[in-house]
């Protein structure tokens, strides 16, 4: 057999590869094995039917054909085995030559993991926030626990911001009462805007059982950007009461005894949990540095693969949640689809090029998976996708990524070393410690390899605290 391997990018290459007939015998067998149980000839068992009459029955060419597909990729696994292609996706391949009893001949086009130049990699160093706690830091946390505690009374009066209503809606278009447009007892926050638009505005001002009939945009479902005319009847009004900030209230709603130690364990918690953010900040800002200082062309029929992946997985979303993409645009707050898209562009070409740094420098310092590291990455997203290990174990297994999550491991170990050699300052000049933000967990990010492999992901730092919070 012989080969030739073409560059014609960065990214791409042409293999020619030249298989004498010879090397065929394989496929010949595979292939004559398979049409002898399907044949069927008069005068010979299934199976047993010599190849001469295979060949005339079906014919030659329809043989031919079948052995081309059948050996077709064999050869060509062996090229990139051999010759250590790094392939990504799936080849565009062109039969050029097919002598019977001589040659087959055949080109291969497909994209490959580009050749990285790595900059020297020592002195790393990135600036993060200070870690400051504010007052009105600890009073929303204070506030959130007194909301917890917090009692709604009825009272006899027109609803207000912040009050509690029990209402009933009936959504109508062109005077008729839409599938699911109607419910009672639901109860709503005056003045939270989380429902529809119009509704606090017909709302405040109303008193139990009193009535208000006003038009808004739907936003799901078969008739979504349409305008419906909705009734909201009152049939209660409640205001929040919340407990006074007292020690007593310390004492109802924690182990503390006294306010002053309330607060002052609040700040200590955010204290913490603004130093843990210092790791995430820390492997945002040594992204964006390699991305900055190191040069990798993107191969772009992976961008669109991964974007198309990406596409289909949201407008599923978007269906089973009953709207399409000018619904969705518009509660994003945006209608210019061009826009989304170039973001959406740029997101994925950082999240592959990131993907292909962190490759090489693996390479580079040769950087290898064990079990332990397998295992740890396995418990860390199984408890972030809400199942059990082995139930993610056998999702990879039965989903056929497991290569893939391999190699997003190594990512991820590669950028968790990086990480613990740079230097990182927060914004006074201190020298933050990654080691008190231990035990932690670097997540890189995953570009799809192939048709079929899960979307890219922009690196991502998760840092867990330990079991006391």
């Amino acid at each position: 057999m012989k080969s030739t391997i073409e560059e014609l990018g960065p990214t791409r290459v042409r293999m020619a590869i030249e298989v004498p007939w010879g090397d065929l015998d394989h496929a010949f067998g595979e292939v004559y094995k398979e049409l002898g149980k399907q044949v069927r000839v008069p005068g010979f068992r299934p199976g047993k039917v010599p190849n001469r009459v295979l060949d005339q029955r079906i014919g030659r060419p329809v043989v031919l054909e079948q052995v081309v597909q059948h050996a077709i990729p064999e050869v060509y696994s062996e090229v990139v085995r051999e010759n250590q292609v790094r392939v990504l996706g799936q080849p565009d391949i062109e039969v050029t030559r097919l002598d019977d009893n001589d040659t087959l001949a055949f080109t291969a086009e497909v994209d490959v993991a580009p050749q990285v130049e790595l900059p020297p990699l020592e002195n790393l160093a990135v600036t993060v926030e200070d870690v400051e706690v504010a007052d009105e830091d600890i009073d929303k946390q204070v506030d959130v626990m007194r909301e917890r505690f917090a009692m709604l009374t009825g009272v006899e009066r027109a609803a207000q911001d912040g009050d509690f209503v029990s209402i009933d809606l009936e959504a109508k278009l062109n005077g008729e009462v839409l599938e699911d447009g109607s419910t009672t007892g639901m109860s709503y926050e005056v003045g939270s805007g989380n429902l529809m638009e119009g509704l606090d505005d017909a709302v405040r001002g109303l008193s139990a059982e009193e009535s208000k009939t006003f038009s808004t945009a739907l936003l799901s479902g078969p008739n979504a950007g349409e305008s419906a005319d909705v009734t909201v009847t009152v049939r209660s009004v409640k205001t929040k009461d919340l407990p006074e900030l007292d020690d007593e209230f310390a004492s109802t709603a924690s182990e503390f005894d006294t306010l002053a130690e309330l607060r002052d364990d609040v700040r200590t918690r955010l204290a913490r949990t603004k130093t843990l953010q210092q790791g995430a900040q820390a492997r945002d800002k040594l992204v964006e540095h390699l991305l900055e200082v190191v040069e990798v062309p993107v191969p772009e029929k992976l961008v669109e693969r991964e974007i198309e992946w990406r596409n289909r997985a949201f407008e599923q979303e978007l269906q089973q949640a009953g709207m399409d993409w000018d619904s969705y645009l518009k509660i994003a707050g945006t209608e210019d689809r061009e826009a989304y898209e170039a973001e959406q562009r740029k997101t994925v070409e950082e999240a592959v090029r990131t993907q292909f740094i962190l490759d090489a420098i693996a390479d580079a310092r040769e950087v290898t998976v064990d079990n332990e590291d397998l295992s740890a990455q396995i418990m860390a997203q199984a408890q972030r996708s809400r199942m059990s290990p082995e139930q993610y174990a056998q999702q990879l297994q039965q989903g056929g990524n497991i290569a893939e999550f391999v190699a997003d491991v190594r990512r991820t170990k590669t950028l968790a070393k990086l990480l613990e050699e740079t230097t990182i300052t927060d914004a006074s000049g201190n020298v933050v410690d990654l080691e008190a933000l231990r035990p932690k967990t670097v997540q890189a990010p995953a570009a799809a390899a192939d048709d079929d492999a899960a979307p890219a992901k922009v690196a991502d730092v998760e840092v867990q605290e330990g079991a006391d919070g």
